[in-house]
């Protein structure tokens, strides 16, 4: 680890369009950032079938091309590349999920395209961070990419995602409550740089969803306006402190380890959210609350409301530290053993 940070750089969304029914505008969102006319929209199949004629509509005078992703891997990240460069477009889409725009996000890095963030699910900060979540690779975390240059968040759409999806985006941002004490930490013990304006700022973010908790979990529109404009923050936070520190730490490593430990089980947020309480007993943090916020937005808080062996939660714990051995956080200080990682997830109800 290099501990000292003399600079670095923070590169920012240009534009963000938040509201209702705001996609009516993707056809002047996109000329008035100054693109030129050949874009390649990159979605899933399902949101290509529920507003894809739409979407044909309101560009009707620019030249749009589709690319279709199933996964969020290198292989996905190839044939957008590949049909970008073919058919030279000058701006890619990401419109869905967080594959098609993690996937659309790191091609355009690769090929030094601009990349417009469409989210039509607020499930995790991808929408906005500088950061892709690939799968498939050696490292389980985020690759570095670019933030995109727009955002358009329709919140009507992103409304009618499934409601686990917007859980699972609670799940990411209170998990910012610890991220941000394992930069301090970092800083404190290893000399690391600390931002505090970024982590003020995913604090922020953090604390929404502690505050709101039972405004989002009645789901109400406005509550879904509100977590998704927090989502954004963060990643933009992100952005400023030129890494994922202010919003990943201690509690995303125990997500990335269940992915590998128990592929295929659970969201992204809602594993980061489960990390989040036990963190939070380490650090003595108050994780009662945070269970009971997440437990207001309906996300799982225990290895059976995910689905998974509470073995697996144990063998995390235990994993984690192991999978960025450089990023410092309250798990590689403790240096649990498995006696000691079961009394911590069990204590606060995890297992």
């Amino acid at each position: 680890m290099n501990p000292i940070l003399r600079h670095h750089l923070m590169e920012l969304p240009r534009k963000i369009l938040v509201g209702y029914d705001v996609i009516q505008e993707l056809g002047d969102f996109i000329h008035d950032l100054g693109f030129g006319h050949k874009v390649l929209i990159v979605s899933g199949a399902h949101v290509k079938r529920m507003i894809g004629e739409n979407i044909d509509e309101l560009l009707s005078s620019t030249e749009v091309s589709w690319c279709l992703v199933d996964s969020a891997t290198m292989e996905q990240v190839k044939r957008v590349i590949d049909i970008a460069q073919n058919q030279n477009v000058h701006v890619l889409i990401g419109l869905g999920g967080g594959k098609s725009v993690d996937v659309a996000k790191l091609s355009a890095y690769k090929i030094n395209l601009p990349f417009i963030s469409v989210p039509t699910s607020a499930s995790h900060d991808g929408m906005s961070s500088p950061f892709a979540s690939i799968k498939g690779l050696d490292a389980p975390y985020s690759l570095v990419a670019k933030p995109p240059v727009g955002i358009l968040a329709d919140i009507t759409l992103i409304a009618n995602a499934p409601k686990r999806l917007l859980a699972s985006g609670c799940g990411d941002l209170i998990a910012k409550i610890t991220a941000v004490k394992d930069w301090e930490l970092a800083k404190e013990e290893m000399g690391e740089y600390f931002g505090k304006y970024a982590a003020n700022l995913a604090r922020l973010s953090a604390n929404l969803i502690i505050e709101e908790s039972k405004k989002i979990g009645e789901g109400s529109r406005d509550s879904v306006r509100d977590v998704v404009e927090a989502l954004i923050s963060a990643g933009v936070a992100a952005c400023i402190a030129g890494s994922s520190r202010p919003c990943s730490g201690s509690e995303h490593l125990f997500s990335h380890a269940l992915d590998i430990l128990a592929p295929g089980v659970g969201l992204h947020g809602e594993k980061c959210g489960m990390g989040t309480i036990i963190m939070a007993k380490l650090y003595d943090l108050g994780w009662e609350e945070i269970a009971a916020s997440l437990k207001d937005v309906y996300a799982p808080t225990n290895a059976y409301e995910l689905g998974i062996d509470p073995n697996a939660i144990v063998d995390a714990i235990l994993f984690a530290p192991r999978i960025r051995p450089m990023r410092y956080t309250i798990l590689h200080k403790l240096k649990l053993d498995r006696e000691s990682a079961i009394k911590q997830a069990t204590s606060v109800g995890v297992i």
